[in-house]
């Protein structure tokens, strides 16, 4: 018996549907595997190939949950300095010096007709909000042993205090 070299694409399919549902039988009738998906979708997961390429797609999924995060703490905590330097400049500046500025904190710059320069901010506290929702991810998405552990902790304060 040979070994397989790679996934076909019926296969990849499954693998990206998965990471993305969590559900084995969704998973693999949206991959194309219509009679029998349940069945099909086990099988699929019992192939180390396919367990290996779901491992790497969680893998891209976390460092783009982190980069998001990171944006999002940029918009909530970054500062305005450049976006007010660039609106109280007397001329506009030239493609070098504004390679320079930091205006990710800007969602829309304008110049109206009368003159003068518009320069919307993306919304801080929305951006505080996706933060906090990222973490509560975050925490949600404890391995059962480490939940079941903080449940334990739980407890245990819970009964400390009934006892004092």
């Amino acid at each position: 018996m040979t070994k397989r070299q790679g996934l076909n694409e019926k296969e990849k399919l499954f693998c990206l549907y998965f990471c993305r549902t969590r559900n084995v039988r969704e998973a693999a009738a949206k991959a194309g595997y219509v009679l029998f998906p349940e069945r099909n979708g086990q099988k699929l997961m019992a192939d180390k190939l396919i367990a290996a390429e779901i491992k790497r797609l969680e893998k891209l999924q976390e460092v783009s949950t982190q980069e998001a995060a990171a944006g999002y703490r940029r918009i909530a905590y970054g500062s305005v300095c450049d976006a007010v330097r660039l609106l109280f400049s007397d001329s506009p500046p030239d493609p070098d010096s504004l390679e320079k500025l930091d205006l990710f904190c800007i969602s829309e710059i304008k110049r109206p007709k009368g003159g003068g320069m518009e320069i919307k901010f993306f919304d801080r506290l929305k951006a505080l909000e996706k933060l906090a929702e990222l973490s509560d991810a975050d925490e949600r998405d404890l391995p059962p042993f480490y939940a079941a552990l903080e449940d334990g902790a739980k407890a245990l304060a819970a009964s400390e205090v009934k006892n004092e």
